[in-house]
């Protein structure tokens, strides 16, 4: 009866947490961004934030395991859509985007995946 009340317990908070994990990370993404363009480096956004291939793709897998809607996948597609600009912006050495519109660029990114996360919450 203990382990299941434990097995339960752990169930519910790892739900919480891949539900809220992007969340954060997305918050992180945002802020880093916009430091980054007053050239203010805080290397701990990175530790904490930072996301490789591998996490993206498990939380990508839980979303769908457990069901989740599109609300919170909307941070996960912000997530993408800001790496792969920054993976465009790292292979191509910036040439194509300057310090202002690559930030434009990501504001954008930002704003129109707030605006569905908004439409998505209240959508009901």
């Amino acid at each position: 009866m203990a382990e299941e009340n434990l097995s339960r317990t752990l169930y519910k908070i790892e739900l919480y947490l891949i539900k809220v994990i992007p969340m954060i990370i997305a918050g992180i993404y945002l802020t880093n961004t916009i430091l980054s363009y007053f050239y203010i480096d805080l290397p701990i956004l990175s530790y904490i934030g930072g996301m490789s291939l591998l996490p993206l793709l498990f939380l990508y897998l839980s979303s769908y395991v457990f069901k989740f809607c599109a609300y919170h996948r909307m941070f996960l597609h912000y997530i993408v859509a800001n790496d792969a600009l920054n993976y465009f912006d790292y292979w191509t050495d910036g040439v194509f985007l300057t310090g202002r519109s690559f930030l434009l660029l990501q504001l954008i990114i930002a704003g129109l995946s707030m605006y569905f996360v908004i439409y998505l919450k209240f959508k009901k």
